[in-house]
């Protein structure tokens, strides 16, 4: 398996792992903050589908799957910019309710979909690519998408731990 393709492996495990836990998510649970913790299980998904999103997105150099599809409309939060979730306030972190489960694994889904293609257009030379000079050693695309992936996998484990938490 070359590297490439451990990275589409790697994009797509962020969605299985959502799907392992997708039934005992139920719309009085979405948007619970357990602990006091600002960040809800709705908060957890939004956010994984959208750091994905914003940095292939980034990475490839084409528009973010939450505009150019229409997710931003769909989701309609009461949040004027609510960016990725990145640096948000604890009072940022609470806006972000959702109400139909529904679209956070949708714009997971499509979000993995984009993923998946930007992925099939690289080859092994494009993930050694520096694509991040801000950092000591710089950043390349591959450091960067394993990076991205790595952390919504955590996001998604987040989730299903709250989910235990009963």
């Amino acid at each position: 398996m070359d590297s490439v393709e451990l990275l589409k492996d790697l994009a797509r495990r962020p969605l299985e792992e959502l799907e392992q836990v997708w039934d005992r998510i139920g719309p009085d649970r979405l948007n619970v903050h357990p602990g006091g913790h600002p960040n809800s299980i709705a908060w957890l998904l939004w956010h994984t589908g959208r750091e994905i999103d914003a940095q292939v997105a980034q990475a490839a150099g084409r528009q973010e799957v939450w505009t150019a599809q229409g997710w931003e409309d769909r989701f309609a939060l009461e949040l004027p910019d609510p960016g990725h979730g990145f640096g948000h306030s604890e009072q940022q972190a609470r806006h972000i309710v959702v109400r139909d489960r529904e679209l956070l694994r949708g714009y997971l889904a499509a979000v993995t979909e984009e993923s998946i293609g930007y992925l099939d257009s690289l080859s092994a030379a494009d993930l050694d690519e520096v694509i991040d000079h801000d950092w000591d050693p710089p950043v390349t695309r591959g450091v960067r998408l394993v990076s991205v992936y790595a952390d919504a996998l955590q996001h998604v484990g987040q989730a299903a731990y709250v989910l235990g938490m009963d």
